[in-house]
């Protein structure tokens, strides 16, 4: 799993040294992992082998002409970069995702299990605050929820 957040700095030639327990997760047919923006947020995201075939999995499972199948198909398929790995760990982030997230100086990268997301740095406090927040009130919630559902099946 990838877990944990990172900060690292790009150098001027867009390369990212990914941390290395990340690197070790992403073994699979090459020495790299498999990026394109993000679906659910204003980052790219990323993943080894096991990550692209689970999308592939679900573009697969829908119809030729799907609405949806094409979707994914121009989102993620269309947007990927398979990134290799250099001596040092690096990669180098294509141009076109760097100016999209507005990645120039310091990114933080985020471990989210089966994938990770690579964030400018102030795009991220942002966002960490605002799921931070979104976790509490869930949380919160789904406790009241069972407190239900206990005092209503115990009647």
């Amino acid at each position: 799993m990838f877990l944990s957040t990172f900060e690292k700095q790009l150098d001027a030639k867009r390369r990212i040294v990914v941390p290395q327990e990340f690197r070790a997760l992403a073994a699979g047919p090459f020495d790299g992992v498999f990026c394109f923006p993000s679906i659910e947020s204003d980052c790219i995201e990323g993943g080894g082998q096991a990550f692209f075939d689970r999308y592939m999995t679900v573009i697969d499972e829908l119809e030729f002409g799907d609405p949806l199948r094409t979707a994914l198909e121009t989102s993620v398929l269309g947007g990927m970069a398979k990134l290799s790995f250099d001596t040092a760990g690096r990669i180098t982030l294509p141009e076109t995702l760097c100016e999209m997230f507005g990645l120039t100086d310091w990114v933080t990268i985020v471990g989210l299990g089966d994938r990770f997301q690579i964030w400018s740095k102030e795009a991220f406090d942002a966002h960490r605050a605002a799921q931070r927040e979104a976790a509490r009130a869930g949380l919160a919630s789904l406790r009241a929820q069972q407190r239900a559902a206990r005092i209503g099946g115990g009647a």
